[in-house]
């Protein structure tokens, strides 16, 4: 008999959840919605949220005129936010808070003299959004080496005042490296610790189930990415596995293992978690 353990932290974080919630709460009450861009990095949720009735648009011109607008979770830059606040379509702002707070930072403490480092992926559009905040120069890494790469290319930046934020879903083990760097070669940098709390004890979750366990199975989708961090953090511990739904298992040999641990992203609905969890046990 396997041993199954669930993660207490798998599944949907605070921003997630008010964001699906308010979703499904307009289109149950009849309201046609519209989503500019994909409303969470969930494939399943969204295909769900289509066949009710929902669309999904690129530019807020799109909007059917009855339609409600609603603002992702990762965020929107700051002018195409203005541009909605003036058009006079009915929007609903879904921004994760601990998104807004990070907007919130940059645009308070940044200047045209002052850059911005952005931890994280500059093509993710939370990173986009924040970068829009920014009233000066704006420079991304990845990790710690893109880091010293940065700062060996921009040795500008080690004396300069500069304001450093991460990604909300941002590796705490590799942002804690890079924190330690940049306080030995920048001597006026003021870091700003923005992973959101959610993304931090999952992490530190995975970690340890992955040490005491024989294999994981990551549950969420591909393109997310605090579900890529998670299948990256485990993965140096055990034999780990990505899966988006309970079928994909099919095609993956467990037998050999009998000590198995599953967690999931922020923006994998219970329902597929559990799903995933009962097809290992009974397998």
């Amino acid at each position: 008999m396997k041993e199954v353990i669930l993660a207490e932290s798998a599944g949907f974080c605070f921003g997630v959840n008010r964001a699906v919630e308010l979703a499904y709460k307009l289109l149950n009450d009849n309201i046609r919605v519209s989503t500019l861009g994909p409303i969470i990095h969930n494939q399943q949720v969204i295909d769900d949220m289509l066949s009710k009735g929902a669309q999904i648009i690129d530019t807020p011109e799109q909007a059917d005129k009855d339609s409600t607008v609603i603002i992702r979770t990762h965020g929107i830059p700051d002018s195409l936010l203005e541009k909605i606040e003036n058009s006079g379509i009915n929007f609903v702002d879904a921004t994760c808070p601990f998104v807004k707070k990070i907007h919130k930072i940059v645009s308070e403490n940044s200047a045209e003299n002052v850059p911005v480092l952005i931890a994280g992926d500059e093509n993710h559009p939370e990173v986009m959004g924040i970068r829009s905040y920014a009233k000066g120069n704006t420079y991304f890494f990845k990790n710690n080496n893109e880091l010293n790469i940065l700062l060996k290319n921009h040795s500008e930046l080690c004396k300069k005042d500069i304001i450093i934020v991460a990604q909300t879903t941002f590796s705490a083990k590799e942002w804690k490296i890079c924190k330690k760097n940049i306080n030995l070669l920048c001597t006026n940098a003021k870091i700003f610790d923005t992973i959101c709390s959610a993304t931090h004890e999952r992490q530190s979750e995975a970690v340890t189930l992955s040490l005491e366990c024989d294999a994981m199975l990551i549950v969420g989708g591909r393109h997310s990415s605090n579900t890529q961090k998670l299948k990256s953090t485990c993965e140096v511990n055990c034999p780990t596995y990505l899966v988006e739904t309970a079928d994909e298992l099919k095609c993956i040999d467990l037998s050999d293992f009998r000590k198995i641990g599953i967690t999931a992203g922020a923006s994998t609905p219970a329902s597929i978690i559990k799903e995933v969890h009962n097809y290992v046990r009974n397998c």
